[in-house]
């Protein structure tokens, strides 16, 4: 088993499919999984992928599928529900799938899915090797430990009940559970592939996870750098900085990598897709981003109808104190874009909170030393847990038997507890709005969506038993759905997978009675002047994607072009609200 990890954006999938493909090739039966909520394998494929092994076009012994959480969360919630139908009131069997739609229910029937391949070996018999592509990083940490933490819960638990239904439930998969653990830290069973890029945040994320996930037992680690770039035209100031951030990156790697043995691919004009491209990527000295087709060089182009985001800010600040909520798919700059706003405004003179849900939380990187009126936070789920289970039980135990006590104790340490915790926390944040500008930098789509996920579950639950719930969380999903009070952002970079994700995110939003507010495409390449036919090409290689946001996604598009200069403190994100020719002057 092979686990390709890392902070978003970095291009696990593409690595994942690139050897699996290549596996295959090579005469091996081969399982490719994806367990990201926002799974592109069958984009990155160019074939069908379905919720069971499905045959991959063009690629003999190789079978890819997608866990869907969702679909799984339905499946385990009949399977706890359907014993009690026409045996309890209706009534009672509505309230019981209603306490199982929220998103712990979601992510423990996803990690079901999950250990059913990894703790199972007759799962995956016709295999030689099952490939996970893991959803971002956070998200996969929190995957990954289920196995010891629902373990230890089912081995302590003595009522009989979780917050998931009936114990027994979980009980029968107790012994799957151990399996698993003792599969993740099998050395000669399951390989950890670390994937980053040539980035400092993308290294330390991949530092972290190397450090965390060796804790867990997991000490069979791989590093793959993706995205090295090498100028070839002498003297472009654009190809010259981006080699050199690379350079200064990877001579400052973590010591938590620096021994690992490691992988080194080179940066392409477009990510690779389709099953040539991915073989290409395999192939040392081509373009796999080049495989299929040529863009004409071009650089300097003009984005028809984009704002840039000074203007955006502007309009921000013109309707008053607000939420606004940068989201979108791991790498492509959410918290760079939440922090340059952040700052933009206090800039202006307006008091401002800059926070973040986001598991792997980078805004104080980001933002680094600045002297404005801004508070910069993370909800941390350890310190909210630890506040929210002191406030239950302070409310609650002097009035409990010690039977009663011990049985709330127990629910206080299932891991859906972090769950209830990180929303109140989430909701406290957004209530501040009230007063002042509050921006968030949001988690990976997956993640963010289970989290407003929650916020509908809480606010159906909250309006029939309201009595000792928070303001806050009563009026958090209200307050979401007000254009007015929450502005959110859909970030994205002008490329083929990240585009798709946005607008599979404004789907859902949609969905859920939310309007994004704007787009903003991130660090493009298409006005940038430059004479490196490589960077010409992945210019060029942005105009569909720009045009497809213009005519079909976006009410209004915000536009943030790459900066020779890395876009950390004060002064270089005052570089993210300035114009094109000022940046270039």
């Amino acid at each position: 088993m092979l686990f390709f990890t890392g902070k978003g954006g970095v291009g696990k999938t593409s690595v994942a499919c690139s050897v699996a493909v290549t596996l295959a090739d090579q005469g091996h039966r081969v399982l490719l999984v994806s367990t990201d909520p926002a799974s592109n394998l069958a984009q990155v494929l160019g074939s069908d992928v379905g919720e069971s092994p499905t045959r991959v076009d063009g690629v003999t012994g190789l079978d890819a599928m997608d866990i869907d959480p969702e679909a799984a969360a339905a499946a385990y919630r009949e399977s706890m529900v359907a014993p009690y139908r026409g045996v309890l009131p209706d009534a009672a069997i509505a309230s019981m799938e209603e306490q199982l739609s929220g998103a712990c229910t979601v992510e423990i029937a996803a990690f079901n899915e999950f250990a059913h391949l990894v703790g199972n070996p007759e799962a995956t018999a016709d295999y030689d090797h099952v490939i996970f592509d893991t959803a971002p990083t956070g998200h996969t940490l929190r995957l990954l430990t289920l196995p010891s933490a629902w373990t230890e819960f089912i081995e302590t638990n003595t009522t009989g009940n979780s917050c998931l239904g009936p114990l027994s439930g979980l009980t029968d998969q107790q012994a799957l559970y151990a399996r698993t653990v003792e599969s993740l830290a099998d050395p000669a069973r399951t390989t950890l592939v670390l994937v980053s890029r040539p980035d400092d945040a993308a290294l330390r994320e991949a530092a972290r996870s190397s450090a965390e996930l060796g804790e867990l037992g997991i000490r069979n680690q791989r590093l793959v750098l993706n995205g090295l770039f090498s100028a070839t035209v002498v003297g472009d100031p654009v190809a010259d900085a981006l080699e050199e951030r690379g350079a200064r990156a990877l001579a400052a790697t973590p010591v938590e990598l620096a021994g690992l043995p490691d992988v080194r691919l080179p940066f392409t004009a477009r990510p690779p897709v389709g099953i040539e491209g991915l073989r290409a990527l395999a192939s040392p000295g081509t373009d796999a981003g080049e495989s299929a087709a040529h863009e004409p060089e071009a650089s300097g182009r003009t984005v028809e109808g984009a704002i840039t985001l000074d203007d955006l800010v502007t309009e921000l600040e013109a309707g008053g104190p607000c939420v606004v909520m940068a989201m979108g798919k791991g790498g492509v700059g959410k918290t760079t874009v939440a922090a340059a706003i952040a700052l933009a405004l206090a800039r202006r003179g307006q008091r401002v909170h800059l926070s973040t849900t986001d598991p792997a939380a980078h805004v104080a990187g980001a933002l680094g030393d600045v002297d404005a009126d801004l508070t910069v936070s993370r909800i941390d789920p350890a310190a909210e847990v630890a506040a929210y289970r002191e406030l239950v039980l302070a409310q609650t135990a002097p009035d409990l038997d010690p039977s009663a006590l011990a049985m709330l104790e127990e629910d206080l340490r299932s891991p859906c507890t972090e769950e209830i915790a990180i929303f109140r926390a989430f909701a406290r944040v957004v209530a501040e709005a009230t007063e002042h500008f509050v921006i968030l930098d949001t988690a990976p789509t997956g993640h963010t969506l289970l989290l407003l996920d929650s916020s509908e579950s809480f606010h159906r639950e909250v309006s029939r038993t309201a009595s000792d719930t928070p303001p806050e969380v009563l009026e958090l999903l209200p307050r979401l759905r007000n254009p007015h009070y929450t502005k959110v952002l859909v970030v994205t970079l002008a490329e083929a997978t990240p585009v798709t994700e946005a607008a599979r995110l404004q789907d859902d939003l949609a969905r859920a009675g939310i309007a994004p507010f704007a787009w903003v495409v991130n660090q493009s390449f298409i006005t940038v002047r430059t004479s490196d036919p490589l960077l010409a090409r992945r210019g060029a290689s942005e105009l569909p994607y720009l045009e497809e946001i213009r005519a079909i996604h976006a009410s209004r598009m915000a536009f943030v072009p790459w900066s020779t200069r890395i876009p950390v403190g004060e002064g270089l994100l005052g570089l993210l609200t300035a114009t094109q020719g000022e940046i270039d002057g």
